[in-house]
């Protein structure tokens, strides 16, 4: 292990826990808060905006992939269910915590996600590009 992943894990234990584990609400996932370190495909709003991950082909191919996805971009799922995935992942050097969730969408071939820093207001972008580096695996995944 290298000094930056020592680093990393050491901070991580200082950060708190959330009070409940993410989940979904009424089917969805949660919306939001009023702060700039979430996005969520299910937003409405521009801030927090960001498309959902588009398949073709197999709903249980796509999960599986998307798994494989999480694993490799050094991602830990903590909550699976048929429908749903709740994963962390850990900012380098600082340790902070950011939980992202998956929402699979058979009928429209989509998968939802969101993508929250656990503490702060500002998370310069992390989440946002987190996203977008997660969808360009999957897609490449699924290309294959």
């Amino acid at each position: 292990m290298d000094l930056l992943n020592i680093l990393t894990n050491s901070l991580s234990g200082l950060w708190p826990k959330p009070d409940e584990n993410p989940h979904l609400v009424n089917g969805k996932l949660r919306p939001c808060p009023g702060t700039p370190n979430c996005v969520s495909s299910e937003s409405d709003d521009m801030i927090h905006r960001i498309d959902p991950f588009a398949f073709n082909g197999s709903t249980e191919q796509a999960w599986d992939f998307l798994k494989k996805v999480i694993s490799e971009n050094g991602g830990t799922v903590h909550d699976e269910q048929p429908e749903y995935i709740w994963s962390t992942f850990i900012v380098p050097v600082f340790g902070f915590i950011d939980d992202v969730e998956f929402r699979l969408c058979p009928k429209e071939c989509v998968i939802h996600v969101r993508s929250a820093s656990r503490l702060g207001f500002s998370d310069l972008g992390v989440n946002r590009a987190r996203v977008e580096q997660l969808r360009t695996s999957f897609t490449n995944v699924m290309k294959l």
